[in-house]
C-alpha cells in the first residue's frame, strides 16, 4: 500500500474549524496515483493512495469529509465488488468511478448502486476537480444529517414509553382532550408529559417536533 497525506490549506481549515477533507484514491497503476495525488494536493486537500482494494478496506473509519476515486478494474476485489463491501458495511463515503474500458451497463449499475459520478480515462482535470467538490459536498451534508439524526435518536431514547405514546398521537395532530380521552389519563397530565416531551426533544414548537419525528422515521436504526 502506498499511502500518503496530503498537506493541509490552511485558509480552508481555519475557515470552517474543522479537519481538511480526505479523497481516498484506489488504483492498481502507479501512475494513476501519482497524478491524481497530486491534482487533490493542489486542491487543499488530504489524499491517501492505495494500490488494492482490500488495502483501502483495511482503514479505519473516516471522520471527515470524504470521497473515494476508485478505479473499476481492480486485481482480486474489483470496484464494483468493493462498493458493494462498503454499502453492506455501511460506509457511506461518495465514490467517483474512472475506468479506461466503462462500458454503458457498467455506469448503470455502478450509478445504481449508488455512485456519485462515472468517468472515463483519460480523466479531465476540470471534470475531475468539479467531481470530488461535489462528492466532498455530499459527504458534508451526509455527515451533518448522521449527526442529526443521532442527536434526535439520543432525545427520543430519553422519552419513558407514555411520553412517547403522547408525542405520537400529538405529532399525528391529536388535541390535549383527544389523546387523554385515547390513553386513559386526564387533560392535564396529557399537557405535564407533552411538555416534558417538548424539553427533551428540545424543540420549541409542533412544527419543530413534527421535523424530529420525520427525521427519527428516516433513521436507520428506527423510529
Amino acid at each position: 500500500m502506498n499511502l500518503a497525506t496530503a498537506r493541509t490549506e490552511t485558509p480552508m481549515a481555519s475557515r470552517n474549524l474543522q479537519p481538511t477533507p480526505i479523497v481516498c484514491v484506489v488504483d492498481d497503476d502507479v501512475s494513476v496515483r501519482e497524478s491524481l495525488e497530486a491534482l487533490v494536493l493542489s486542491m487543499g486537500l488530504r489524499v491517501e493512495t492505495y494500490e488494492r482494494a482490500e488495502d483501502f478496506l483495511g482503514r479505519s473509519p473516516i471522520a471527515c469529509p470524504a470521497c473515494l476515486i476508485l478505479d473499476v478494474a481492480l486485481p482480486e476485489l474489483n470496484g464494483l465488488e468493493l462498493q458493494d463491501r462498503m454499502a453492506s458495511d455501511g460506509q457511506l463515503m461518495p465514490i467517483i468511478f474512472i475506468t479506461g474500458f466503462g462500458d454503458v451497463p457498467m455506469s448503470v449499475k455502478a450509478m445504481k448502486a449508488g455512485a456519485f459520478e462515472f468517468l472515463t480515462k483519460p480523466l479531465v482535470d476540470e471534470v475531475l476537480v468539479d467531481a470530488i467538490k461535489g462528492a466532498i459536498e455530499a459527504s458534508r451534508n451526509a455527515r451533518a444529517l448522521d449527526a442529526e439524526r443521532r442527536e434526535i435518536r439520543a432525545c427520543y431514547d430519553s422519552l419513558t414509553r407514555r411520553e412517547r405514546e403522547v408525542m405520537e398521537l400529538v405529532v399525528a395532530g391529536r388535541l390535549n382532550k383527544q389523546i387523554g380521552a385515547e390513553i386513559g389519563i386526564s387533560e392535564i397530565t396529557v399537557k405535564a408529559h407533552r411538555g416534558q416531551v417538548m424539553r427533551k426533544m428540545r424543540v420549541r414548537s409542533l412544527a419543530d417536533l413534527v421535523k424530529a419525528a420525520t427525521r427519527l422515521k428516516g433513521d436507520p436504526s428506527g423510529g
